[in-house]
């Protein structure tokens, strides 16, 4: 089986300084694969670069046979790739319900069908259609910016430190949103830095140290992994 979305040992720099090199990643249709490793490892970088936020110096990003590297972000949503960045990047001064709209963009005649599976993957959005996004807490607004990426209808989510600020009980309702997600078919690329909790979602996780692969395989193997278990488990 073919990877449908791959990075073919892109480089990546701001300025002179290299964020990435030399990174090939493959991710298979239906599959769940994480990007783990330390702050400054390229993680972002790394997802960013896939969404057409930003361009490789060198290589090159194919999703389903077509080079997405040099497209523009909002193309690359257009073929079936929704990235939810770590910030989040909602619109405050706007409701949760015009939030979801927007996300719809790139296939409004879908609208009310994507709803409906935004609303039974989070119940509490449905309870809080006209309240303003900025008033909501830390766990409903990345419910919402996760509910926003799939109001695209995507064949691929990214979603970059979905854990990020929230409390365990909310990590762990979002982990179990996103397992209802693997198993209904939906293609995952996962940057977190909550590793047992990527290792135990996703089905193969890429190490990423200092902007180059350092490791990769199955999850469950790097879970028993001595040196994942030391580096970012705090096992000895």
């Amino acid at each position: 089986m073919s990877a449908v979305l791959r990075t073919e040992g892109i480089e990546v720099r701001y300025g002179e300084t290299s964020v990435l090199r030399d990174v090939t990643v493959e991710v298979e249709r239906g599959e769940a694969v994480s990007v783990i490793g330390p702050n400054g490892a390229g993680k972002t970088t790394l997802l960013k670069t896939i969404a057409g936020v930003l361009r490789p110096r060198h290589g090159r990003v194919v999703y389903d046979g077509v080079r997405l590297d040099g497209r523009p972000a909002h193309r690359v949503v257009r073929l079936g790739i929704a990235y939810v960045p770590a910030e989040k990047e909602l619109f405050p001064q706007m409701t949760v319900l015009e939030n979801l709209q927007l996300g719809a963009y790139v296939n409004p005649t879908a609208t009310d069908e994507h709803l409906a599976f935004v609303f039974g993957l989070f119940p509490r959005l449905r309870e809080r259609t006209g309240q303003l996004a900025g008033t909501m807490s830390g766990g409903e607004q990345q419910m919402l910016a996760i509910g926003r990426a799939m109001m695209a209808g995507p064949k691929v989510l990214m979603l970059d430190e979905p854990s990020t600020g929230l409390a365990p009980k909310l990590v762990a309702e979002m982990y179990e949103q996103l397992s209802r997600l693997k198993a209904a078919g939906l293609t995952i690329l996962l940057a977190e830095q909550q590793v047992p909790l990527a290792l135990a979602l996703t089905d193969r996780t890429y190490v990423l140290e200092n902007g180059a692969i350092r490791l990769a395989g199955p999850s469950r193997d790097l879970l028993g992994d001595p040196e994942i278990k030391r580096a970012y488990l705090g096992l000895a």
